[in-house]
């Protein structure tokens, strides 16, 4: 079993190897040449890596409903969630290359779980495909807080060290590691409460079990006047929630870096990677897909294999720095 360091590593050279991509690949799919002409003549599967009901099997279905009415056959949705999402992710990097299996995950899954555990797979085992969604983040509290504001929660925390709990769906996702960010700069200190998925944490938060996420699974929530909406992470206010202030508005900035792509089993013909890649871009920009993924707090952010590669590198180099200088283990 490989390293924390040799698993890195050699997904980076992996993915450096992106560059090579064929447009001449591509080419020959569209005029119905080569071994991928027929693709794709059964139906196609998108495994995701965490249970039914997050944001990850929203994300997931989201495209696959788009991708599938596109190309005419269907987009299977496999939701393998356990052991912090690396059952799922080590069950698509084991997967036949044969373009009728794509992964599809957070910046956490790939540019980040390789730095806190001894995993079964490396980035060198997966080919970028398409970036699709960047975050709206979101800071939310339960209704009952005694606090309407990041800034006033930074207050309270302040004079009440250890009081407050925030939920994460696991040590090391995205959204836990966004906690550990604001709390260094805001100079307070939260318990943190992992849970296996976004709904189980948000379940408690709606409960008044656990007092603040750092989720954009909330957001209906937070909509509908169930849980209250801190701060927005984003330069910009959500247009869903306009009232609710970013963390620059209250002094606070951070780089949360939170994104959603398809990835593909490396040795996934590169024509079936470009075609893949064009559907996610038809996908991202069709009628209605800025609304609906703002339900959750997303919004298109398209960007191909080779500029997406790019991004997954050096995402994999600014997680592994914080995670080595805030000292942060996996469970």
């Amino acid at each position: 079993m490989a390293s924390r360091r040799s698993v890195c590593v050699a997904g980076l050279a992996g993915l450096s190897g992106i560059a090579g991509l064929s447009l001449g690949a591509g080419q020959a799919l569209a005029q119905g040449t080569g071994p991928a002409a027929n693709w794709p003549d059964k139906p196609i599967h998108f495994v995701t890596p965490y249970p039914p009901g997050g944001l990850s099997d929203q994300i997931t279905r989201f495209a696959a409903d788009r991708i599938s009415r596109s190309l005419g056959k269907p987009v299977i949705v496999d939701n393998k969630p356990g052991a912090g999402a690396l059952l799922g992710t080590e069950f698509a990097a084991r997967s036949a290359p044969d373009g009728y299996t794509f992964f599809v995950a957070p910046t956490a899954t790939v540019a980040i779980s390789p730095w806190l555990r001894r995993v079964n797979f490396t980035l060198d085992d997966f080919e970028p495909v398409a970036k699709l969604t960047s975050s709206y983040g979101l800071v939310t509290a339960r209704k009952d807080a005694p606090f309407n504001t990041f800034k006033e929660l930074v207050a309270a925390a302040k004079a009440d060290p250890g009081k407050y709990t925030f939920a994460t769906n696991g040590v090391g996702t995205i959204v836990h590691l966004t906690g550990v960010l604001l709390h260094k700069q805001a100079g307070i200190q939260l318990v943190h409460v992992p849970y296996k998925g976004s709904m189980e944490s948000m379940t408690d938060l709606l409960g008044g079990r656990i007092d603040v996420m750092y989720d954009p699974v909330t957001l209906p929530r937070v909509k509908a006047g169930e849980l209250k909406g801190l701060a927005t992470t984003n330069p910009e206010r959500n247009p869903e929630v306009p009232n609710v202030p970013t963390l620059k508005e209250q002094g606070f900035d951070i780089d949360a870096r939170s994104w959603f792509g398809i990835f593909a089993p490396r040795g996934t013909p590169q024509a079936i990677v470009t075609r893949m890649a064009a559907e996610a871009q038809k996908a991202m920009a069709s009628p209605g897909a800025r609304q609906q993924l703002l339900i959750s707090a997303m919004y298109p952010d398209y960007e191909g294999p080779l500029e997406f590669g790019r991004r997954v590198r050096a995402d994999n180099a600014f997680f592994r720095d914080i995670i080595q200088k805030e000292n942060i283990k996996a469970d």
